[in-house]
């Protein structure tokens, strides 16, 4: 799950810095709320990559989805990509569990055959 989210994550804080470069030329909010906004939000992003195995992580990404998602208002085109990026952490966060099942499953059988040999 670790590989998949935080490539979302990564995407997610660059789709974050494109963002900000677009509102700060379209929309009228000033240049520094959305820099604060967005950096705070970028840091999460990569700060949570290597969070994400700990109790919580997947929470606080289904916040930043929203988060991403309401920037909306600022620039309409977000509430589009944020819901592309929210339908991503899904799929990882769905997938990445099953694929870490599958690995511990693989595990145990490799294993239980080298210890039966």
């Amino acid at each position: 799950m670790r590989t998949l989210c935080s490539s979302t994550l990564i995407g997610e804080a660059l789709l974050i810095m494109f963002a900000a470069l677009v509102a700060v030329h379209l929309s009228s909010v000033s240049a520094g709320t959305i820099w604060t906004v967005s950096g705070i939000a970028m840091v999460l992003c990569v700060l949570l990559c290597g969070m994400i195995n700990r109790p919580g992580a997947v929470a606080i990404g289904w916040a930043l989805q929203l988060g991403l998602i309401a920037s909306g208002l600022v620039l309409p085109t977000m509430y589009g990509l944020g819901l592309v990026f929210a339908g991503l952490w899904w799929c990882s966060v769905h997938y990445g569990r099953k694929i870490d099942v599958l690995k511990a499953q693989r595990a145990a059988a490799s294993t239980a055959s080298a210890v039966s040999v």
